[in-house]
């Protein structure tokens, strides 16, 4: 199952770009919390706790405790939305998506698939075709990943999202005939070679003239003799 992470958060009053561009630059990264059941919050929190916890998950679907600062309860809340920095590198921006304890939420896990070689040993070539799945479940219960065994696969067979194991409380929101691998039988790329024109036999004789040619080569007609 996921773990949950405290993180420590702050109020923030709403900014314009200049002021939340120096938070940035201080080490602070800006955020926003909404749900159903509470008016959207601005907040504020460190960047390089922020960011040991991306580096530390091992999934996309992050729940976190948050601290706010002044606020006795802590709010249950599911990472919706990072927005990186490519150019700079860091974090711009955090959307946490504030959630209750019994409510179910839906997130996307990744899939992973191990005994890959030993599938593959048997003549076929693996293609993963799903990498992630939607799934349906109470926060307690969000899995870091769906995981299988492929070694049991035979060139040919099709791996489903019925087939997967689901831990208690986990539903895929997908329909279950839906392929996540196949072990395909491996492309066999025929050589085709061009035709190549043939060399005239020693002594053989030579091509006929184009009619072009030839027409060229005859004698002009001759005038009309005068009268």
């Amino acid at each position: 199952m996921a773990k949950i992470l405290d993180i420590s958060v702050e109020p923030r009053e709403r900014s314009n770009s200049g002021v939340v561009n120096r938070l940035r630059k201080a080490g602070t990264i800006p955020a926003v919390m909404y749900g159903r059941k509470i008016q959207a919050t601005n907040l504020q929190l460190n960047a390089k706790n922020f960011s040991s916890i991306l580096k530390s998950s091992a999934s996309d679907n992050i729940l976190v405790n948050l601290k706010v600062a002044g606020q006795a309860q802590d709010q249950l809340a599911l990472i919706q939305e990072v927005q990186h920095d490519y150019l700079k590198g860091g974090v711009l921006h955090v959307d946490f998506h504030a959630i209750a304890a019994d409510e179910k939420i839906h997130a996307s896990v990744p899939v992973l698939l191990t005994g890959v070689e030993a599938a593959e040993k048997k003549g076929g070539m693996l293609e993963h075709i799903l990498h992630s799945l939607e799934v349906h479940c109470l926060p307690k219960d969000l899995p870091e990943s769906i995981t299988h065994l492929v070694s049991v696969l035979e060139v040919g067979d099709a791996l489903h999202i019925s087939d997967l194991k689901f831990p208690e409380g986990v539903s895929a929101k997908l329909d279950g005939h839906v392929v996540v691998a196949v072990l395909k039988e491996p492309l066999v790329a025929e050589e085709v070679a061009a035709p190549v024109a043939a060399a005239p036999a020693k002594g053989a004789p030579a091509a006929k003239a184009a009619p072009a040619a030839a027409a060229a080569k005859a004698p002009a007609a001759k005038a009309p003799a005068k009268k």
